[in-house]
């Protein structure tokens, strides 16, 4: 490929082809839909989507688009954000290695709004969710990790070029009103780690779905904006990486292959960079038998590449929002046997029960170098003397599409069960299993309403 690194990325977008996609890249894409749908319908009751459906939503006005769940109606540009907000609220949305966040749900609660309204197929929809995702991965694996080290929250920035590419996948936005639309996404990306453990980091994902979802739109519209702001003096790459100059060469390792299929998905409610933690834990937990007492431990060492410390090492957290940011707090749970992916296992009172809170004081945490990203090594030293260890590794993407499909079904009914009943969740299990054959994309969302 040619061009500046802008028009680099609206050629991998404007790329996907809906007739040439592979099969497992339709496949990996309906996993994206379904694993978002059941995070997003299980928050339905979440305080922060309540105040956002009281404060946004009642002023709206609009009818075009759904909000999954409740059963509202609004318009686009609101159902993006209020759906955006709740599909990460809980914290147990998908992820991927390369973008250093959450891929679908900047990019879908925009999109689906938007194919919703316009009554589009299926197909559609999982061209562009893809097209979206294969941008934002692509401007992730672009940047490194500058951008996120930094602070910047890349599921709310790098986010938002991925919802505008997928809205101008599906608009057929020609490259120029593309560039435009990238444009207008760069110059609205924002978002900070900060705010992860508040309600701010779900608001995160829902400000970039709208936000890519305005600038398409206003895109198409004729609106402009600088058509190559990702390389451009004092552009996205500069003022949000620190890097003046980008080396395109990055972007070759990836021609021809469709980042999607890489995407990582969660089986416990936190945190991804406490998946290896938690998977080592549980591991030695299970090792040391029926007759392990968690008095037995007289301490725990974690140690795990040092970014990772910037984000997820609330060491004494008060609250289940910040335990899903706490590597001490969900190391403690994983050895007392606590459900990880059970969203009632991060409530308050769980992070703060006095078992957990005995145990997460005698975790250490440290960043080691040597470990690589999204994995930790742990050792657990037992009074008795002895010690266990266990690396653990929760990079690798699924080998096995169909298994984690049934993975994701058993999360799927789980989450939903409780809003919908297991009837109604298999039945939106089907709907997305053959999400590509319908004609009509809305009929999956308004299935969602309770």
């Amino acid at each position: 490929m040619a061009g500046g690194i802008t028009a680099r990325l609206v050629e991998v977008g404007r790329g996907v082809d809906a007739a040439a996609l592979p099969d497992e890249v339709l496949e990996v894409a309906r996993h994206c839909v379904l694993d978002w749908l059941g995070c997003t319908i299980a928050a339905v009751d979440e305080p922060l989507v309540g105040i956002l459906r009281n404060e946004i939503v009642a002023g709206d006005g609009g009818t075009d688009a759904t909000l999954v769940a409740s059963g509202g109606r609004t318009s686009v540009l609101t159902a993006a954000l209020v759906n955006g907000a709740a599909s990460h609220a809980l914290d147990f949305d998908d992820t991927h290695r390369i973008l250093s966040g959450h891929p679908t749900v900047p990019v879908l609660p925009a999109v689906g709004a938007l194919a919703e309204r316009d009554r589009r197929s299926g197909i559609d929809l999982l061209a562009a969710l893809v097209a979206g995702i294969e941008v934002e991965c692509r401007l992730g694996a672009l940047l490194g990790a500058p951008h996120y080290d930094i602070g910047w929250h890349a599921t709310a920035t790098l986010g938002t070029f991925g919802a505008a590419a997928a809205v101008a996948h599906l608009l057929g936005l020609e490259e120029g009103s593309w560039r435009n639309a990238l444009g207008l996404a760069g110059t609205q990306a924002a978002g900070l780690k900060s705010g992860f453990g508040t309600m701010a980091k779900p608001l995160h994902a829902g400000r970039a779905a709208q936000s890519g979802l305005l600038a398409a739109l206003l895109a198409r519209g004729g609106f402009t904006a600088n058509p190559d702001i990702v390389e451009t003096a004092q552009g996205f790459s500069a003022a949000l990486a620190g890097i003046a100059e980008l080396d395109a060469g990055r972007l070759d390792r990836w021609d021809g292959r469709f980042m999607v299929r890489d995407t990582l998905f969660k089986y416990h409610a936190a945190c991804y960079l406490t998946h290896a933690p938690i998977n080592a834990l549980t591991e030695i937990r299970d090792a040391l038998g029926s007759d392990f007492r968690p008095g037995d431990v007289d301490h725990v060492d974690i140690r795990i590449d040092p970014p990772a410390l910037k984000v997820c090492n609330i060491a004494d957290p008060t609250t289940g929002l910040e335990g899903k940011f706490s590597l001490r707090a969900t190391a403690a749970m994983a050895l007392l046997g606590r459900d990880t992916a059970a969203l009632d296992s991060f409530s308050d009172a769980v992070v703060t029960a006095p078992d957990v809170v005995a145990l997460r004081d005698r975790v250490t945490v440290r960043g080691d170098a040597s470990v690589s990203f999204m994995r930790a090594e742990v050792t657990v030293a037992l009074r008795d003397g002895s010690t266990r260890s266990v690396l653990a590794d929760s990079s690798r993407p699924a080998d096995d599409l169909g298994r984690q499909w049934d993975a994701l079904v058993r999360k799927f009914v789980g989450l939903v069960r409780p809003v919908l009943g297991e009837e109604r969740a298999l039945e939106l299990v089907d709907l997305v299993g053959r999400l590509d054959e319908l004609d009509d994309v809305g009929e999956l969302w308004r299935a969602t309403i309770r």
